[in-house]
């Protein structure tokens, strides 16, 4: 079995690959620019387990990119079995202050991105009759939140794009869900400063961030084989923020 996580070289991501790792499956860690933190992240899955580990890079905006890496993929005999849509970016900020550039870019990685891998990595899990394609969503998506009216539309689309998807693949035996994170600790919250942090933190029932091995046990967990009358669903690992 292997699995393809975009955006695999840090955060969520990493979290990902490792866990899948620690399985001994094959493990692919894709990046567009972040080189060395994804070889580090490829290391850390061998010295986990992994029975295969490759890196590839592309640019999520480019179909040609993705398309060559599929092609390396199926040189290495290493398309996906297993899809982790993880890839993305974020943008804060007043939705009167979002230029038409920056809404162009946040929708081509978030959604396009998504939908380019989606597309490229299906039809050889429709042939077999087994894949699973997992969308690394937001609590954005279901709540939206202000000052990120971009991001939540992004995350919203995509759940919008599972719970479809997930109906027409399910009579070819691939499943596809999203998992929707609340506050994560990673480099994603950087923008918050201490006190910030503490008051997000009081606002979350369980009283903390999620860990991104936490988010990354249930991904692993929707992805066995065993999981294949879960589909169409939108998960929310939240610590009771959302319900």
């Amino acid at each position: 079995m292997t699995v393809l996580v975009t955006g695999g070289s840090r955060g969520i991501g990493a979290a990902i690959a490792r866990r899948f790792a620690a399985e001994s499956m094959n493990v692919v860690i894709h990046y567009n620019e972040a080189h060395e933190a994804a070889n580090e992240t490829a290391r850390e899955c061998m010295r986990l387990g992994a029975a295969n580990v490759m890196t590839v890079a592309a640019d999520l905006r480019s179909k040609d990119q993705l398309l060559r890496m599929r092609e390396k993929l199926a040189f290495r005999d290493s398309v996906p079995d297993i899809l982790v849509n993880n890839a993305g970016i974020a943008h804060n900020g007043m939705l009167c202050d979002v230029s038409e550039e920056i809404w162009d870019d946040v929708m081509a990685v978030n959604l396009k991105g998504m939908f380019l891998c989606t597309q490229i990595f299906m039809p050889t899990m429709i042939s077999q009759r087994f894949g699973r394609i997992i969308n690394v969503s937001s609590i954005w998506g279901m709540s939206g939140a202000s000052c990120e009216v971009l991001y939540s539309t992004t995350k919203g689309g995509m759940n919008a794009f599972t719970k479809a998807l997930a109906k027409e693949l399910a009579p070819s035996g691939v499943t596809v869900n999203a998992v929707a994170p609340g506050a994560v600790d990673t480099v994603m919250l950087d923008n918050l400063n201490a006190q910030e942090k503490t008051a997000l933190e009081s606002e979350i029932p369980v009283g903390r961030f999620a860990q991104p091995d936490e988010i990354a046990s249930l991904v692993y967990f929707l992805a066995l084989p065993e999981s294949a009358y879960i589909t169409g669903q939108i998960i929310s690992p939240n610590g009771g923020w959302l319900t």
